[in-house]
């Protein structure tokens, strides 16, 4: 198992063109946060906006709409229950994020297989939290798309079938080629695998035990392949700096917040860009 290094990172973040303009880094929709979890799909769409994604559009239910404005008013908003919405505007996207705070009930799994339905083979999709959970429990057929999964570990054991004290590296790498899918494990130390090597990051630390905080990584997922050519490069990128920045403010922190390391994302890309 290899480590997830600083060269990695800087080969990774490009210092951008001067002709280059919004269309340049990426068109991301991030779909999410029912009438009781609207702060995730918030927290994943900032992310996503403060990774340097050019166009963001959150689908979410319209209890969330005021909330999205007021925190994130760069962010454009997109009813999830409005099926021709869906159809028309789903296929437009370069990434997908569905998950953050969608929740698991009987409009969740409409939602969710509505918009599997509609995306397309050349689209990247970031599977997250209660899309998971889902697709575990109602066997639903994945889209026929470059796909992206975000589990902790019991998500990954509801996934994979494999228990968590049985997660190792063989066990799970012969789920991830079934998967045919990145697969961004997470832990005290996050492995990220592809469907021939694995990485381990190197950083991490107890002060993000706190909510919000996979939502804050499955946005900045979206946020970076939507830009950086090397698809699972810019995964490795995402969860390295998800935590880089974690461990920095926790120097200083008991508790590290999803908001502020969302706040520090720009910072901390200038620091790693390289030309």
């Amino acid at each position: 198992m290899d480590q997830i290094t600083k060269d990695i990172v800087n080969n990774t973040i490009r210092i951008r063109p001067n002709n280059s303009y919004k269309g340049t880094y990426g068109k991301v929709g991030l779909i999410g946060g029912n009438q009781n979890f609207g702060g995730a799909i918030i927290m994943a769409s900032s992310a996503a906006v403060h990774s340097g994604a050019g166009l963001v559009t959150t689908f979410t239910d319209k209890i969330n709409l005021s909330s999205l404005h007021d925190h994130l008013p760069e962010a454009m908003f997109a009813d999830y229950n409005d099926e021709e919405t869906l159809k028309s505007l789903i296929p437009t996207f370069n990434v997908i994020v569905i998950g953050p705070g969608l929740g698991t009930d009987t409009k969740s799994l409409k939602i969710l297989n509505k918009v599997f339905s509609l995306i397309q083979k050349n689209q990247i999709v970031v599977i997250d939290g209660s899309a998971i959970t889902m697709i575990a429990k109602h066997k639903i057929k994945l889209p026929n798309a470059i796909k992206i999964f975000t589990p902790h570990q019991m998500e990954w054991q509801r996934l994979s079938d494999i228990k968590i004290n049985n997660q190792n590296e063989n066990q799970n790498m012969i789920k991830v080629k079934e998967l045919n899918s990145i697969v961004v494990l997470k832990s005290h130390h996050t492995e990220v695998y592809n469907s021939d090597s694995v990485f381990q990051n190197p950083g991490g630390t107890p002060a993000q035990a706190t909510g919000g905080m996979g939502d804050t990584l499955a946005g900045m997922i979206g946020g970076f392949v939507a830009q950086f050519n090397n698809k699972y490069n810019a995964v490795l990128s995402a969860v390295f700096m998800h935590s880089k920045i974690a461990d920095e403010l926790a120097k200083d922190q008991y508790v590290v917040l999803p908001s502020q390391i969302i706040n520090q994302i720009p910072n901390f890309m200038k620091k790693y860009e390289k030309i």
